[in-house]
């Protein structure tokens, strides 16, 4: 059974750093290509980034230039480097293909004071 675990939200101000991961088990993650959603309160969820098996990555305009996406293969781990958070970035973080085939994790909430 595929499993999503996300972590290393929390509370930040404007202009910090956060750095998400994305653990998973009962799938390869070098075999498919990745993505990282956010979903604020009474808003849909939405792509924020994509890596494809071969490292290729794009961005939500909103997040380009300050969220940078990786795998680590060997640790079957995919990340969300998220620098110069802004309170609009509070939201939480889930990660899922970019189709959103898996089942999802619980997420993990970033909060952004300004």
């Amino acid at each position: 059974q595929v499993q999503l675990v996300e972590s290393g939200g929390g509370l930040v101000q404007t202009g910090g750093s956060l750095r998400l991961s994305c653990a998973a088990s009962g799938i390869i993650l070098s075999s498919t290509s990745m993505a990282w959603y956010r979903q604020a309160p009474g808003q849909q969820r939405e792509l924020v980034a994509t890596i494809n098996n071969l490292g290729g990555t794009n961005y939500a305009h909103s997040v380009k230039g300050r969220f940078t996406i990786s795998r680590d293969n060997a640790k079957n781990t995919v990340y969300l480097q998220m620098n110069s958070l802004e309170p609009e970035d509070t939201a939480v973080y889930y990660c899922n293909t970019p189709y959103r085939t898996l089942r999802w994790g619980q997420g993990t909430q970033v909060t952004v004071s300004s």
